[in-house]
C-alpha cells in the first residue's frame, strides 16, 4: 500500500484493500489513453480522488499537467491525450464542450480526447454532447464506477452531497443505486453480509436493488470469507433531528465552523503560528485523519474535555524533549536522535490542533452560540416548544443567518411534533418579509421532507422517553453513554444501533413503528464452505472475547457526532460490536439547510 493510507489498515476492516481496488481501476482506466496526458478535472471530484491517487502516481503514468474544468478554453499543453474525468451532470457538459470547441478552433498539435463518467454514464448528458456537436471528436468514453471511498479506517463516504435532497425532495434514487452497487463492491471484497437489518423507504430500496443484483450475478459471487457479521441501513428520515443539532464533539465543532472537505480544512496561516517556506500565504491546508495520532485522541471528544488533553501532551512532549540534558553516553544520544523525528512531528501535530482549539473556543465562547445553544436544549428537552422563541424572533429582527433561523425552527417542529398554526404562520411570514419571497420554496422544501410540520401526534415524547435519549447527568470527561457528544442528546440513530447490538430490535417494536418507512429484515446465503470456516473463526473469536463487526450506512448523511458515538459504543466492553461507517455524504445542519434552501448564500467559514 502507498505511504500515506497506512492509517486505512489500522482497524477491523483493512480499508486499504477497497482503496488499492479503485486505485488500479482507475489507472487501467487512463493507461488506456497511450501517451502523455493532461486530465481536466470536474471540482467535485479532485478531493475524493487525491483520497485514492496522489499525484506522484498519476505522473508515473504520464501524466503532466492537471486543470479544473472551467468554461473556455483549456490552458496551452504539449500533451498527446487530453482526458475529461467528470460526474454526470448537464451543467458540465456544457463547459466540457467549451473546452473542445475552443481546442478545435486553436489547429496545430493534434490531440486526442477522451471522457470518463465517475461512477457512471448516462443517456443525458451523451445526448448533451452529441447535441453540441462534440461527441464525435472523443475517442474514446468511458466510466470509472468509483462510488464509495475511504476517508479513514472506519469511516466511507460516496461524497454525493445532494443524496438527501434528490431522493426526498426530487424522487430522484440515482444515488440509492450507487449505494446498492458500493455495497456489492463491498461483498466482493471482504465477503457476504449474512444479515441485513433496515429502517426506511430508502433502505428497503437499496436492500431490494442488491437483491436483484445478486441474484443477476447467478451464484457467481466471489468466494471472499465474509469479514462483516452486520449490515444496518438508516434513512436519514428516521433521525430528521440529530443532524440539525450542534455537534459539540472537537471534530464535530471543526466540521461546524470551517466544514471539513474531504478530510481537510483550510485555516487562517497567520493562527497556525510559523510554517516553513509559507510567507505570504494567506489560508493553510489541515488534513484530519487517524494518521495523525493526537487528532485521533482528540476528534470524538466533547470539546470540554479536549483542553486538559492537550495541556497533559504539551507537558509530557516537553519532558522527552528534556531527556536530551539527561543523556551522557553516546548510546543514549543515539537513542535520542532515532526518537527525534516522531517528538518534532508530534510537537508540530500538538501546536496545530492548539492552534485549532483556541479557534473553536472563540466562536463557541461567544454570546450568539451560547445562545443557540441554550435554545436547542430547552427544545430537546421539551421546554419552550409550543410558542414563539424569542431567540428566533431577535434572530429573524436581526437578519442572522437565515440557515441558523431554520435550523433552530425545525429543531423546534420536531421537538414539538410540529408546530402550532399560530406559531408556524408567525415563522413563515417573518422569514418571507425579512430575506425574500423566494424562501416560500425553501420552507415548502422543509415541509416536504418532514422537517416542519403542523402540529400532530406526540411522537418525539415516547420516542424520547423509550429510547432514553435524554441523559441528565452527563460526564463530558469520562462519558459513559453516547450522549456526551451532544451534552445531554444521545442521537436516535446511535441509539437504534446500539439496540440492534444488544438486546436486539425486538425489544423497541412500538418505537420502530412510529419512526418512518418499514422495517428491512434479510438474510443473505453464504455458500456452505465458507460457512462453516466463518462458524470455526466466529466460536474462537467468541472464546477470545473478539468483537463481531457491523457496517452501517446511513442514506441521506451522517454527522461527526454520530460517528464519534458509534466509536464509543465500539470501545465498550459490554458494546458487542465494532463499526465501520459508510454514507452517502457527511454533513451538519448548517450544510442540509444550505441544500434546502432556494437561493441560499454558499456556507461560510462561521455559521455562528
Amino acid at each position: 500500500m502507498a505511504t500515506g493510507a497506512a492509517h486505512l489498515s489500522s482497524s477491523k476492516l483493512n480499508l486499504g484493500l477497497l482503496r488499492d481496488f479503485y486505485r488500479r481501476e482507475f489507472l487501467e482506466c487512463i493507461d488506456k489513453c497511450l501517451g502523455t496526458k493532461a486530465i481536466v478535472w470536474d471540482d467535485g471530484l479532485t478531493g475524493p480522488f487525491g483520497l485514492i491517487a496522489e499525484y506522484s502516481l498519476l505522473k508515473d503514468h504520464e501524466v503532466e499537467k492537471m486543470f479544473p474544468l472551467r468554461t473556455g478554453s483549456l490552458p496551452p499543453s504539449n500533451v498527446q491525450n487530453i482526458v475529461f474525468l467528470t460526474r454526470p451532470r448537464l451543467e458540465l457538459m456544457e463547459k466540457i464542450a467549451q473546452n473542445l470547441h475552443h481546442e478545435e478552433t486553436k489547429g496545430g498539435y493534434k490531440k486526442e480526447f477522451h471522457l470518463i463518467f465517475v461512477p457512471r454514464k448516462s443517456l443525458l448528458c451523451e445526448r448533451k454532447l452529441k447535441e453540441k456537436g462534440v461527441y464525435g471528436s472523443f475517442s474514446t468514453v468511458e466510466e470509472f464506477n468509483m462510488t464509495l471511498i475511504p476517508f479513514d479506517a472506519d469511516l466511507l463516504s460516496m461524497e454525493m452531497n445532494d443524496a438527501f435532497k434528490e431522493c426526498y425532495l426530487e424522487n430522484d434514487f440515482t444515488s440509492m443505486y450507487y449505494a446498492a452497487q458500493s455495497l456489492m463492491t463491498l461483498q466482493a471484497l471482504y465477503g457476504t453480509i449474512q444479515y441485513i437489518h433496515g429502517k426506511g423507504d430508502c433502505a428497503k430500496q437499496v436492500v431490494d436493488m442488491m437483491r436483484r443484483m445478486r441474484d443477476e450475478m447467478g451464484g457467481r459471487e466471489p468466494q471472499v470469507l465474509p469479514q462483516i457479521d452486520t449490515l444496518l441501513i438508516l434513512d436519514r428520515t428516521v433521525d430528521l433531528l440529530t443532524p440539525l443539532l450542534y455537534q459539540l464533539t472537537y471534530e464535530g465543532l471543526i466540521d461546524e465552523i470551517f466544514g471539513i472537505n474531504n478530510t481537510s480544512i483550510k485555516l487562517p496561516a497567520e493562527r497556525l503560528g510559523p510554517q516553513p517556506s509559507q510567507e505570504g500565504v494567506e489560508s493553510k491546508k489541515v488534513i484530519l485523519n487517524s494518521a495523525d495520532t493526537l487528532f485521533a485522541e482528540l476528534r470524538d471528544k466533547n470539546f470540554n474535555a479536549v483542553g486538559s488533553i492537550v495541556s497533559k501532551k504539551a507537558k509530557l512532549i516537553t519532558a522527552e524533549f528534556g531527556e536530551r540534558h539527561a543523556a551522557k553516553t553516546i548510546g543514549e544520544m543515539k537513542q535520542f536522535v532515532s526518537k527525534l523525528p516522531h517528538l518534532q512531528a508530534t510537537r508540530q501535530s500538538l501546536a496545530t490542533h492548539t492552534s485549532i482549539a483556541e479557534l473553536v473556543k472563540e466562536c463557541t465562547d461567544a454570546d450568539d452560540f451560547i445562545d443557540a445553544l441554550r435554545c436547542q436544549q430547552e427544545f430537546i428537552n421539551g421546554l419552550e416548544t409550543d410558542k414563539v422563541h424569542p431567540l428566533v424572533e431577535e434572530c429573524i429582527a436581526k437578519s442572522e443567518k437565515l440557515s441558523k433561523v431554520l435550523r433552530l425552527i425545525c429543531i423546534q417542529s420536531i421537538c414539538n411534533d410540529g408546530l402550532k398554526p399560530k406559531v408556524m404562520d408567525f415563522y413563515k411570514r417573518e422569514i418571507i418579509q425579512t430575506y425574500g419571497f423566494e424562501h416560500i420554496v425553501t420552507l415548502n422544501n422543509l415541509e416536504k421532507v418532514g422537517m416542519l410540520r403542523p402540529h400532530g401526534a406526540r411522537t418525539y415524547q415516547v420516542i424520547r422517553k423509550s429510547l432514553k435519549l435524554i441523559v441528565e447527568e452527563v460526564n463530558e470527561q469520562n462519558p459513559t453513554d453516547i450522549a456526551y457528544v451532544y451534552s445531554g442528546y444521545a442521537p436516535l440513530s446511535v441509539r437504534l444501533a446500539q439496540y440492534l447490538a444488544r438486546p436486539g430490535w425486538r425489544s423497541i417494536t412500538e418505537v420502530l413503528n412510529l419512526l418512518p418507512g418499514p422495517k428491512v429484515e434479510e438474510v443473505q446465503q453464504i455458500p456452505a464452505a465458507l460457512r462453516k470456516r466463518r462458524s470455526s473463526i466466529s466460536s474462537s473469536q467468541s472464546s477470545t472475547g473478539e468483537q463481531k463487526l457491523t457496517l452501517i450506512f446511513f442514506l441521506g448523511g451522517v454527522t461527526f457526532a454520530e460517528i464519534a458515538a458509534l466509536r464509543f459504543l465500539a470501545q465498550q466492553d459490554d458494546g458487542g460490536t465494532d463499526y465501520v461507517v459508510a454514507t452517502t455524504n457527511l454533513m451538519s445542519g448548517e450544510r442540509m439547510m444550505d441544500h434546502l434552501a432556494q437561493n441560499v448564500e454558499t456556507v461560510t467559514l462561521n455559521p455562528f
